[in-house]
């Protein structure tokens, strides 16, 4: 019998109050369970956290982490960054032996693949941040006044355009070869989708955002 115990985590009390990001989490670890495990499963326990993925006040991580390893369970999350935000912390946790680390949206994924995954995720935010504050810090140079409603939206606007542009650069090396390989638009979404690569809201890829990102690319 394989034993699993889930973990789900939101980010805010009002998704947790209306299932905002629940249900997704729920859909991919069942499609793992049904599709990928070894059968037949038990779920040992399931635990959710209202809290930024950065914050290590988890109280009902802790509590899956420590039943994981006293029933020999693997450690389930929908997604990486459901466990954590911090690659220092998911380090962590990768190095501790007691502790099978299963990740829904990426099945095949071995210990070390999931570290580099985490790595570029927290390069990717800290990158979107330095040039979100670069783009400000330009239009301010430039004269455009940073102040009252107008101007916020001008500040909202801009930072948008360089997380977007930033977005599909990160994603270049692996839409562009498989672009090149004459994959069509719908399967490179597929693709990113299967190797758990999400899009700038957290959500499943479809064709038409690979067509934007593959037109930010050649702008």
């Amino acid at each position: 019998m394989k034993n699993y115990v889930t973990y789900r985590r939101v980010s805010t009390k009002d998704q947790g109050k209306s299932g905002l990001g629940l249900a997704a989490q729920d859909r991919d670890i069942g499609l793992y369970l049904e599709g990928y495990s070894d059968q037949p499963y038990e779920i040992a326990g399931s635990f959710t956290d209202i809290a930024s993925g950065t914050s290590d006040d988890r109280p009902e991580l802790t509590k899956a982490i420590a039943l994981a390893k006293q029933v020999g369970a693997e450690l389930l999350v929908a997604k990486l960054d459901r466990l954590s935000r911090k690659v220092s912390y998911i380090s962590t946790l990768m190095d501790d032996k007691k502790l099978a680390l299963r990740v829904a949206s990426m099945p095949q994924a071995d210990k070390f693949s999931l570290h580099i995954y985490a790595a570029l995720a927290e390069q990717e935010r800290e990158f979107i941040s330095i040039r979100t504050k670069a783009a400000l810090k330009e239009a301010k140079a430039k004269g455009v006044k940073l102040g009252g409603l107008r101007d916020k939206t001008m500040k909202r606007n801009e930072a948008v355009q360089a997380n977007a542009k930033l977005r599909a650069e990160k994603v270049s090396g692996l839409i562009l070869p498989l672009r090149k390989a004459g994959k069509s638009l719908r399967d490179i979404a597929d693709e990113l989708n299967k190797a758990g690569v999400q899009t700038a809201r957290g959500g499943q890829w479809q064709a038409s955002q690979v067509k934007r990102t593959l037109e930010r690319l050649a702008s």
